[in-house]
């Protein structure tokens, strides 16, 4: 096999094993999150059901208008057949009624009675302005309420207008409209912009020929605003139809409930009321359409045939007083008789023949048979009128005239019964459908909105919400938070450094915010040496004591992949720990772009190590001796604008040859290997090699490119010290660090 293989099948494994890592999920480890997270799940929860408490006071209440409705068969079965009908399928009576209930021309005309597409609402101030017009409780039917805030052109309660007449041109249409109430029951209207229109006063019509306005009724304090508009008729019936409720009680009930919701009950009420009325006197009229018909026919030929009586008998009376009261003999008044009786027939077949001819075609069989029997009438009276030809003229001519009268009396007669039974017919007419429950609005509960649903959902979204957020930042963020991810790669953890908060107080950088500069000691393993990052310090100490035995030389570099690692913190305190175990100790200062090892100190940075390297000063001049026994520090120096060719420079090797005979320990910390290469120069003179990892903040990627880094230059990484371990419930299952054993001496 040869190198590049050899080189190759780790990195392979090592990608695997990242991957692995990365597609894994723990269930426990999101609910560790959402613990370490409950504050702000709480208090976005708490915010959420807030809005929502807020929303569900200050919204609109919504009522409902119900009513119900009867619809009975028109006719009845054929007999025998009953049985038969549930054989076959057929649509309800009650869906046809309830589709003509919600037709265009009954909503139609009920939004022309009730003028409904004329929509007034007062002003409200924003947001609370409707919960106060709400709860305003007027003492006397005309008060109303104080205005607030100086706000004098809002309604506050008890406000009405009630517009008679608005007339618009077809442009303004659809647009709003401000009516302000003036002194003395005097109004004014102004467009939208803001530009007057009209002057009037309540009860009294204005116009200026392009607009007219009506107000019959004005309640309001000078200057409140009222907003009105005109709506298009067919958007408003269109509208109307969407928002009424038809349905059918059950199945094949014949009940239909009808509903209808708006913020105003009575407006509710009085619409759905309206609609129902108008509906079931249509029905009526539609059923007795046939009577009315026939009635109105036989209205206009009764005058006609009144008046053809009235010439038969003028006629007839002055025939008689011209020939000196001539009588009809018996003969003749037997073929009188019965020519009266035909004529009859046929006038009365005829008007038959008339009513028939308004319903069918001339080829109907009804309206054929009616032809038949004139037909057959006909006959018979041609067979009289041969009888009538042998009498005298004179017998003739006064049988005809008697003839006329009769007749015209007859057929006179009968109209005026068919007249009377027809009225009747139709005045007895009831529909087949009647209001049962007439239109009513419960104003004590409204059906919207669902305060406590509101309140409810509310509280769930903001829940749902917050956990979502922690989740995916859960999820999107990638920094390691179990030293096992890390061992996964192949890199062993030489040790887990706790968080010290008491460290916090100490330094003046943590976690990269900047704090006010503080005097005195700054070294955490000097001034609480039983911190728990101390403790763990001292477990590092044991671990590269076995770990530095085939080291090359007694160097120790300390690297990370990125800033604000906690590099400084972990050399400086594994020093002093160093040194209290009676080792002599050097700790230099390789970062000499932003090194702040000095300041733990109280140190300048001055007189440092690229002093030392540039040949400026000696390694006496830049060493300096702490409080701390054994234990020496080199700073960074003034800061050279080509740190790495420093470090490259043979002055650097000259150091270390000189101080590794000089010192047990020698401790270099060193920049971010991922921002810069000096971590890798001064790795090649170090017999071992640590990389600081910061709990959360770097991700296994980034460790494992770290580690690539180091590797390209030929530097073995000995391990890692995973440093800044927070106690957190996301990381507390599996995992049991220094935090979970804390072990204290009694005081």
């Amino acid at each position: 096999m040869s190198i590049n293989e050899n080189i190759a099948q780790p990195t392979v494994k090592n990608q695997q094993s990242i991957n692995a890592a990365a597609n894994e999920i723990d269930l426990m480890s999101l609910f560790g999150a959402l613990v370490d997270r409950k504050f702000f799940i709480c208090i976005t929860t708490a915010i959420f059901m807030l809005v929502g408490v807020a929303v569900a006071m200050f919204s609109t209440p919504i009522y409902k208008a119900t009513a119900m409705i009867q619809v009975e068969e028109s006719g009845g079965s054929v007999p025998g057949l009953d049985d038969m009908a549930g054989m076959f399928e057929s649509s309800s009576k009650s869906i046809t009624e309830i589709e003509l209930l919600k037709s265009r021309s009954v909503i139609g005309e009920a939004v022309d009675k009730l003028q409904l597409d004329i929509v007034t609402q007062p002003n409200l101030f924003p947001i609370i302005g409707g919960r106060s017009f709400r709860k305003f409780n007027p003492i006397n039917p005309n008060d109303v309420a104080e205005a607030k805030f100086g706000a004098t052109s809002y309604a506050w309660g008890g406000e009405k207008i009630n517009v008679f007449r608005f007339d618009i041109p077809k442009y303004a249409i659809n647009k709003a409209f401000v009516v302000q109430a003036g002194q003395n029951n005097t109004f004014t209207l102004y467009s939208g912009a803001g530009e007057k229109i009209l002057t009037g006063k309540v009860g009294e019509e204005v116009t200026n020929g392009v607009y007219t306005l009506t107000i019959k009724t004005l309640i309001a304090r000078a200057g409140t605003e009222f907003i009105v508009s005109r709506k298009d008729r067919l958007n408003t019936i269109l509208d109307l139809q969407a928002a009424i409720g038809a349905s059918e009680k059950g199945k094949d009930s014949g009940i239909v409930n009808l509903s209808f919701q708006h913020q105003n009950p009575e407006y509710s009420r009085r619409v759905l009321d309206e609609i129902a009325q108008i509906y079931v006197r249509r029905n009526v009229e539609r059923n007795s359409a046939e009577a009315k018909k026939s009635l109105d026919f036989l209205e206009v030929q009764l005058p006609e045939i009144k008046k053809e009586l009235e010439r038969s008998e003028a006629l007839f009376n002055d025939y008689q007083k011209n020939q000196k009261s001539v009588n009809i003999t018996l003969e003749t008044q037997g073929v009188l008789e019965q020519i009266v009786e035909l004529d009859t027939k046929l006038q009365e077949l005829d008007l038959e023949r008339l009513a028939m001819s308004r319903k069918f075609k001339r080829n109907h069989p009804n309206y054929q048979g009616i032809v038949e029997q004139i037909s057959a009438v006909q006959k018979q009276r041609d067979g009289l009128a041969k009888k009538i030809a042998n009498l005298p003229e004179m017998q003739q001519k006064l049988l005809g005239l008697k003839r006329d009268v009769e007749v015209g009396n007859e057929i006179y007669m009968m109209l005026l019964g068919k007249v009377q039974e027809l009225d009747i017919v139709r005045a007895g007419t009831v529909g087949n459908v009647r209001i049962i429950d007439v239109a009513e609005v419960n104003t004590t509960k409204p059906v919207k909105p669902k305060k406590s649903l509101i309140a409810v959902m509310a509280t769930m979204l903001g829940g749902m919400l917050a956990i979502a957020i922690v989740l995916i930042q859960k999820a999107l963020h990638k920094g390691v938070e179990d030293p096992s991810e890390i061992e996964a790669i192949g890199m062993p953890v030489y040790a887990s450094v706790p968080f010290s908060a008491y460290q916090d107080k100490l330094s003046d950088l943590m976690i990269g915010k900047k704090r006010k500069k503080q005097t005195g000691k700054k070294v955490l393993a000097v001034d609480n040496p039983a911190d728990l990052s101390i403790e763990a310090l001292r477990s590092l100490r044991t671990s590269l004591h076995f770990a530095m035995m085939e080291a090359k030389n007694n160097v120790i570099a300390i690297s990370g992949p990125s800033p604000g690692v906690g590099k400084s913190f972990i050399s400086t305190n594994l020093g002093v720990v160093l040194a209290q175990s009676g080792q002599k100790v050097l700790l230099i200062d390789a970062d000499m772009r932003k090194g702040y090892i000095h300041k733990h100190f109280d140190f300048a940075w001055k007189n440092g190590l690229s002093e030392y390297l540039s040949g400026q000063q000696t390694l006496e001049q830049v060493t300096k001796s702490t409080d701390v026994a054994g234990f020496d520090i080199i700073t960074r120096g003034q800061v050279p604008p080509n740190p790495s060719e420093l470090l490259m420079h043979a002055n650097f090797s000259k150091l270390i040859a000189e101080i590794k005979t000089q010192y047990d320990i020698i401790i270099i910390d060193t920049p971010p290997i991922l921002a810069v290469t000096d971590p890798a120069i001064v790795g090649g003179h170090a017999g071992s090699m640590l990389l600081v990892t910061r709990f959360g903040q770097n991700g296994i990627k980034e460790i494992d490119y770290a580690r690539q880094r180091f590797e390209q230059n030929g530097i073995d990484v000995k391990g890692v010290v995973f440093n800044g371990v927070l106690k957190k419930a996301s990381n507390a299952y599996g995992y049991y660090g220094y935090s979970n054993y804390e072990y204290k001496s009694d005081k």
